[in-house]
Formats: structure tokens, sequence, C-alpha cells
């Protein structure tokens, strides 16, 4: 990483995807609550469409097509999610060891609610890492793909965006990254990029790096 920057003065971890394996859970229960209300999403639609976007973009893009979700939509989906997760949620191999050896402060920045981010980093034994260095797009006018949940993030650590690297897992997380004027490293090691070429899709998305294993965090940086 030095040949391309200094070391970062802030690294911002999205959740799902990053720092818990989460998304395969979460998308088969927003498909399995979509079917309740006779919309049909596969679970790779989902991964397609709505990795790393918030439940108010879900609910966007339905109306937009004239598919009207119930209000207490938000609410019927967080409640499977939360069962899921404490059925099976589990943390990235190794990122525990990566976030135990930073030298710089890190915190995370999702698209998730914060409620749900706090109980993924607790079940998973990764919440003494952040403490309250939780931002989510609850906080921000506009969510992922735009650079407000990020810049946010980044002022409240009171670090420049220049000095920040981001660590994403989503198409629409790396956009937002490279909006804000960040560095952004996109992991794959998530289950949901099983099959699927990681490599090219966030590479596409104009992320500066792409690795599959947290054991492999600094290497080659």
């Amino acid at each position: 990483m030095d040949q391309i920057r200094p070391k970062p003065d802030l690294v911002i971890f999205d959740c799902d995807g990053v720092l818990v394996d989460s998304e395969l859970l979460s998308c088969q229960c927003l498909s399995d609550a979509l079917s309740e209300f006779g919309i049909s999403l596969t679970l790779a639609q989902a991964l397609e469409l709505f990795l790393g976007r918030s439940t108010g973009a879900v609910t966007q893009h339905y109306c937009e097509l004239g598919q009207m979700v119930p209000v207490d939509f938000p609410l019927r989906l967080k409640s499977r999610v939360l069962i899921a997760f404490e059925r099976a949620l589990q943390p990235i191999p190794d990122v525990d060891t990566v976030l135990s050896g930073l030298r710089a402060p890190s915190c995370v920045a999702s698209s998730s609610d914060f409620d749900r981010v706090a109980l993924s980093l607790k079940l998973t034994g990764l919440a003494p890492h952040f403490g309250d260095r939780i931002y989510t797009a609850q906080m921000v006018a506009h969510g992922k793909p735009a650079p407000d949940l990020f810049l946010y993030a980044a002022d409240k650590m009171g670090v420049q965006p220049a000095r920040t690297l981001v660590i994403e897992d989503s198409v629409s997380g790396v956009q937002a990254a490279k909006a804000a004027g960040m560095m952004v490293w996109g992991f794959v090691g998530g289950s949901h990029y099983r099959g699927r070429d990681g490599q090219a899709i966030l590479s596409g998305a104009g992320a500066d790096r792409v690795f599959a294993q947290m054991s492999d965090f600094w290497k080659g940086a």
C-alpha cells in the first residue's frame, strides 16, 4: 500500500459480508419476507439487486415498479434477520486477528440499521473492537452508493477522506467509497461470493484492490 499512498489514518469496515458472513442469511430472509406479499425474488436476484443496500432502498425499488409492500415490511424483515443471525451468524474467518493487529483507528459504516449491526458484532465477539464507533444509513440522508455515510463516518472520526481506507464487499459500497474520495479494497471472502467472480465484480465497480482472505489483508498492499 505504501506505493499507492501512505498507510491510512482510518480504516472503515462495512459489516455484512466483511466482518460477519451474513449476506446469504439476510438475502434469504429478504426473499422469504417478500414472498409473503406475492413478490418473487430469488437468492441470486437479491444478491444482484440489493447487496449492500438498505431496507429503504428495497422498498423504493418495488414502489417504483408499482409493487407496494406493507408499511410494516421493515419490521417483519428485521425480525426474520435477527432470528436467522442468532441461529447461524459467524464472523468472517481471521477478521478478529486483522482487527486486533490494526495500528490505525477503525469504525463500522453499514447500510443495515444500528440494532442489526450491534447484534451482529455482539454475536460474533467483534463488538469490543469498535465500541460506539458504529455508523449506519439511518444517520444520513442518502445511503450507499451515495458517499454520505462514509463521509459522515470519517468526519465523526476526525479524519480526512483522502486518508481513509474502506473495506467493502458490494458494488454500491465500493461506489460510495470512491465517490467519497477514499481508497477502497473489495473483499470477496464471504460465502455469497462462492460461484461468483467477485474480483471482476468489485474491480469493475472501481475497487483499488480485491482480496479473498482476511489473512491476506496487508499482503501485497
